[in-house]
């Protein structure tokens, strides 16, 4: 067998193996168990309804952190398994993860500093600090009110004392999750296959014995020994359709973030303002190509799970809590671009809020083969994944050690981490690591794939096309949003290159003048609902 991440070579093998393992669900998790048991050796298949990473994974604030406030709540556990995890991951995907320097004010009160709030923020430093945030090199310090207002030149100079730096870590989601698909795949044999749709398992002698998915309209049969549930939010609709009952109860949270032009919120780093009224916090953070993303919100979400969207009252929200402690004076015009994802959280507390939901991770396993994995969060993935793999053959009867601690993601440097994303010259190190020299035999090739695929944007053509030919997109919507991001940067830019992207990707993946057409419209409707629900139409 040859290894291969592309999507007819996988729907080949769905068709003609037996796997040990069928992961329904192509997030992080999904991705990070389809490694996992890879690399212990278990043949295994990946499938979602979906594009990679098309939900939660491609979603959510990018951080790659310990938990400060979940000190709080006394989760010391959880805070040193997610500091250890983070320590990993700038280890094993060092192109991918890098270090990000956080700050957070301390306000004056009636003019004057409150020691009982700068004494309890400084007690949760050391904390931190001591619990396994000191692994990545650096350790807290208190800053003086001048270099905090340095750091976020907007902040009012009235309301801030000091401050304290603390540091943890940041990354691109979706990429994070290609990368972990990519690596099981053609590291350790895995079969990847997107918009491919659970739609049964069958059972034999009381046990799992394959599964049935809807592939391009036509039903596919797939041996399998096992089937792990992956699906976060989805995870009781997959339950259903597995025939599984669970007393699993799911509250999805809607998490919410706005990007906006550096010019009209300079930041330097990653900084904590707190939003008066509700006790909760916001991040403004740097992004690439002189934009700023601010988040996040945290409510519950009762409505489709499909398509989540940034409405108004999100953005207004956001807005305001930057407003009332900065200069800015954001307005939703100001609003390049927005992604909302939802959080899978499990066992819901007194309190009413989904802030105080906790982040850990539950598996289930049902007697005949099913596991079921959910909650956690994007920091944790490999030790979720490490667990729900451990259940699988425990069911079997079998143990076969993780190998996931010190594994290497594709494209991970041989150098110790890949610097400021925002440093020149990185743009492709810090996306591809060393498979970088991919895009750029593209371009050698190629001259005209130098240019932009998005007139503003850093992004080249060269990274669209190698997006079809390396990183099974099948869409615009993958190109434009996942292998990429940049409808999330820039929507309005990216909608007027549309048609120029859609000549591109097509070329590439052999698209009919039908089906160029038919992903036109379906992202301008995407772009559409998006531009309406953050106007409040």
């Amino acid at each position: 067998m040859t290894p291969s991440f592309r999507r007819e070579n996988s729907l080949q093998r769905l068709e003609s193996e037996e796997f040990d393992v069928l992961v329904v669900g192509g997030g992080i998790t999904g991705a990070g168990v389809a490694l996992d048991a890879a690399s212990r050796g278990l043949s295994v298949a990946l499938i979602d309804k979906g594009d990679l990473a098309v939900g939660t994974s491609s979603r959510s604030s990018k951080m790659v952190h310990g938990g400060l406030r979940y000190l709080q709540h006394g989760e010391f556990g959880l805070v040193y398994q997610a500091l250890a995890e983070r320590h990993r991951l700038l280890r094993n995907a060092p192109h991918l993860v890098s270090v990000l320097p956080f700050v957070i004010p301390i306000l004056k009160k009636g003019g004057v500093v409150s020691r009982r709030i700068s004494f309890g923020l400084g007690l949760a430093m050391w904390q931190y600090d001591l619990t396994g945030g000191l692994r990545i090199g650096h350790r807290h310090r208190r800053l003086r009110a001048e270099e905090v207002i340095g750091h976020l030149p907007g902040l009012r100079r009235d309301l801030v004392a000091s401050g304290y730096l603390y540091f943890d870590a940041w990354a691109d989601d979706a990429r994070l999750t290609l990368a972990i698909a990519r690596t099981a795949a053609l590291d350790h044999g895995a079969a990847v296959a997107t918009y491919t749709a659970l739609t049964g398992v069958t059972r034999r002698d009381g046990q799992v014995a394959g599964a049935t998915v809807e592939v391009d309209g036509r039903e596919v049969k797939v041996a399998c020994r096992a089937v792990v549930n992956a699906c976060g939010v989805w995870a009781a609709d997959v339950q259903s359709i597995s025939g599984v009952e669970s007393d699993l109860e799911m509250r999805p949270a809607k998490g919410v973030h706005v990007t906006v032009p550096r010019e009209r919120l300079k930041v330097d780093l990653a900084v904590l303002l707190p939003v008066r009224g509700d006790g909760r916090s916001v991040f403004v953070l740097p992004w690439r190509d002189g934009h700023t993303y601010i988040g996040t919100t945290d409510t519950d979400h009762d409505s489709g799970l499909e398509e989540p969207l940034c409405r108004s009252e999100d953005v207004t929200y956001l807005l305001d809590a930057v407003n009332a402690m900065t200069d800015a004076d954001l307005t939703v015009d100001d609003v390049t671009g927005t992604w909302a994802g939802l959080r899978p959280l499990v066992t819901p507390t007194d309190t009413g809020r989904t802030a105080d939901l906790s982040r850990r991770h539950v598996v289930e396993v049902d007697e005949t083969g099913v596991v079921t994995v959910t909650g956690g969060k994007l920091t944790t993935y490999r030790r979720m994944a490490a667990d729900t793999v451990d259940a699988v053959m425990a069911h079997r009867g079998e143990s076969r050690r993780c190998r996931t601690r010190r594994l290497h993601l594709r494209g991970a440097l041989s150098s110790a981490g890949n610097g400021s994303r925002d440093e020149p010259g990185t743009h492709l190190e810090g996306r591809y690591g060393s498979e970088a020299g991919e895009v750029s035999e593209l371009i050698a090739a190629d001259a005209t794939l130098a240019d932009p695929l998005v007139p503003g944007l850093a992004y080249s053509r060269a990274e669209g096309v190698h997006a079809v030919r390396y990183e099974m997109a099948q869409t615009l919507d993958d190109v434009l949003s996942r292998r990429t991001r940049a409808r999330l940067e820039d929507r309005a830019a990216t909608l007027a290159a549309v048609e120029s992207v859609a000549d591109l990707v097509g070329n590439e993946a052999g698209w009919s003048d039908q089906r160029r057409e038919h992903e036109i419209e379906a992202f301008r409707v995407l772009v559409a609902a998006e531009d309406e629900a953050q106007q409040g139409m």
